[in-house]
């Protein structure tokens, strides 16, 4: 009796131990589908509505249909994205933005920095709503926008808060090139346009920031426009932390940052670089840093980022650019890798490229490489920067007039040449000012640029053009239109030649020599030298090049032309505001910008110091 009934005794604890373990995965089981995607309508229906305002359907909700505008772009990227499986087993669920709020509240920074790190919230993510804006607000410098103020400021710079039919100016401080819309409707990218012009008209200070453009657009894929803006605004007035660069010289600084904490802290990764990128040097690929992560890296990769972000600053894009380096490496090393085969056959920074926009590593694996790298401070981050924002600026100061021969064999510009261009110029890029210095006659190479004279600071007066041109020579002219394109003319001799007279006491009507040429930087990137050097290079030097051929400079008090002979291949006005080019003889060039005419947004002129 007593046996049996010990018997039924343990058959029971054993059938109440599973019940109850199997109580606890039911448990389980629930919560993690409640918490793997949030319900809709999980801290409000604010995000959603956003979503069908801006942001193509398919990025959410494959199966909606409403969309205000078609984005030409494809989604599949985002589709493709699924709950993080970082707390999949017995890892806690994902915090609420009610359990994030008291860390926020309470000033505990650390605790914030780590719970963000931690907790991996898929793409449709409804927490980012309400946390990108408070994790942005904490940064705010002075006191708080009063409600309606960006409604204002729009009022006043476009005359009404409808959005206008034709595109919106941009500021010279963007990137033409890299204006990522993240898969935004049509109308997503007009809000974002107007966000960054407001911006850009209330704080004039900001001459160069590529990467506000993208950050803007990715904040409207959580928020709506008022708030996209107030988020802007705090993190470009932030003076605690760094997020966005906003001169040419700091984001010279950024990179040449990247690329020395690289050298200590992903040493064998940086190594590797150097040795892939073999004559053109290591330097052209850090200067694309930042767009591994903000172009290339997918968008659940990106956000993910910009969680982290948000509220760290810049020193989580240094980290993941280093993570990059360092996964880069891990599937480069061997000679049969498919990205070793890239990096030798397209070029290192093609692959390098290539490689995050196929990152083979999930959004927390390339999280958990950039946080897992050893003694890479906040302190030792700012000191580089530091340093090299002073090396930068000194030699600006040091250089005067002295010649500084080129010391490439690639006969790339001098790190001088470099930062007195970045520092003045609102059209030309690194990467362009790379191509553009390979086209000049390599004597020129040899001295610094200086900015004669630009729109921007001088005025769209034809008369002041020459008063600050006229004696100069060479000269390079380059023109960004209102459309973005950049294109230009290299001029090889002295403008003040438009007042010299022939032998019968008439003004020359063209002036100039055949090393004059002609290019197109965006969106072609080309060269149309004079058609009388090619004739020379197949032979025919003793063949008269027609008179058509030789118009490469005229000028008067109403107008510059550039190129002639079937038509002029830059014409501008004397207000220096509008202009047209076509196809010349001279240089046997196609028209520069697709119009035809164009409406100039920055003229800059250069000398070449000591020339």
């Amino acid at each position: 009796m007593g046996r049996n009934r010990v018997t039924r005794s343990n058959k029971q604890s054993k059938c109440d131990s599973v019940r109850a373990y199997y109580r606890i995965f039911r448990r389980l089981a629930s919560l993690r589908r409640r918490t793997a995607v949030p319900p809709a309508h999980a801290h409000g229906k604010h995000v959603l509505r956003v979503t069908a305002m801006y942001i193509e359907p398919a990025a959410f909700r494959a199966s909606s249909a409403e969309s205000l505008a078609v984005s030409e772009t494809p989604t599949a990227v985002w589709i493709q994205c699924l709950p993080s499986p970082l707390f999949a087993g017995k890892k806690a669920p994902l915090k609420t933005y009610e359990e994030v709020q008291p860390l926020l509240q309470q000033g505990r920074k650390r605790d914030l920095k780590i719970l963000i790190r931690e907790n991996s919230w898929p793409i449709n993510s409804a927490v980012r709503a309400s946390l990108w804006p408070a994790l942005c607000k904490q940064h705010q410098h002075g006191k708080s926008m009063l409600d309606g103020f960006y409604w204002d400021m729009v009022t006043q710079v476009f005359g009404t808060v409808e959005l206008p039919d034709k595109p919106i100016m941009l500021p010279p401080f963007v990137e033409a090139t890299h204006c990522l819309g993240y898969h935004l409707t049509r109308k997503g990218r007009a809000v974002a346009d107007r966000v960054v012009s407001v911006l850009g008209y209330a704080c004039p200070d900001i001459t160069y920031s590529p990467s506000l453009y993208p950050i803007t657009a990715a904040l409207l894929h959580f928020m709506p426009e008022e708030e996209c803006y107030h988020c802007m605004a705090s993190l470009v007035a932030s003076k605690e932390k760094m997020f966005i660069t906003q001169t040419k010289l700091l984001n010279e600084v950024t990179w040449k940052t990247v690329m020395q904490i690289a050298k200590k802290h992903a040493k064998s990764a940086a190594q590797h670089l150097s040795r892939l990128s073999g004559a053109i040097g290591p330097e052209r690929i850090y200067a694309d840093w930042q767009w591994w992560i903000l172009a290339a890296l997918p968008f659940p990769h990106l956000v993910r980022v910009l969680d982290c972000f948000f509220h760290e600053g810049i020193k989580v894009f240094y980290r993941v650019a280093l993570a990059i380096l360092i996964l880069f490496h891990k599937h480069s090393t061997n000679q049969n890798s498919e990205w070793y085969a890239e990096a030798t056959k397209n070029g290192v920074d093609h692959a390098v490229d290539k490689f995050c926009r196929n990152m083979p590593a999930s959004p927390t694996k390339l999280l958990r490489t950039a946080f897992s790298i050893r003694a890479l401070s906040s302190q030792y981050i700012s000191r580089v920067f530091i340093k090299t924002e002073m090396t930068l600026k000194s030699k600006q100061v040091i250089t005067g007039s002295r010649l500084v021969r080129s010391r490439s064999s690639d006969n790339l510009p001098t790190s001088q040449s470099q930062v007195n261009i970045q520092m003045m110029s609102h059209t030309l890029t690194i990467r362009e000012l790379f191509t553009l210095w390979s086209w000049l006659p390599v004597r020129i190479t040899m001295y610094q640029p200086v900015l004669l004279y630009t729109t921007e600071e001088h005025g769209c007066s034809l008369t002041t053009f020459y008063v600050r041109v006229e004696h100069h020579e060479p000269t390079l002219l380059m023109i960004k239109t209102c459309n973005n394109e950049v294109f230009g003319a290299y001029c090889s001799t002295r403008w003040f030649e438009r007042n010299q007279k022939d032998e019968r006491g008439n003004r020359q009507a063209y002036f100039g020599t055949g090393e004059t040429f002609l290019f197109s930087l965006y969106p072609e990137r080309a060269k149309y030298p004079w058609v009388g050097c090619s004739a020379n290079a197949d032979g025919k030097a003793e063949e008269r090049v027609a008179h058509g051929s030789e118009l490469f400079m005229a000028a008067d008090s109403k107008m510059i032309t550039i190129g002639g002979g079937d038509g002029q291949a830059i014409w501008m006005d004397e207000n220096i505001r509008f202009g047209k080019t076509d196809r010349c003889s001279t240089f046997n060039n196609p028209p520069l910008c697709p119009s035809g005419d164009f409406e100039i947004r920055v003229l800059e002129v250069y000398g070449f110091s000591g020339a």
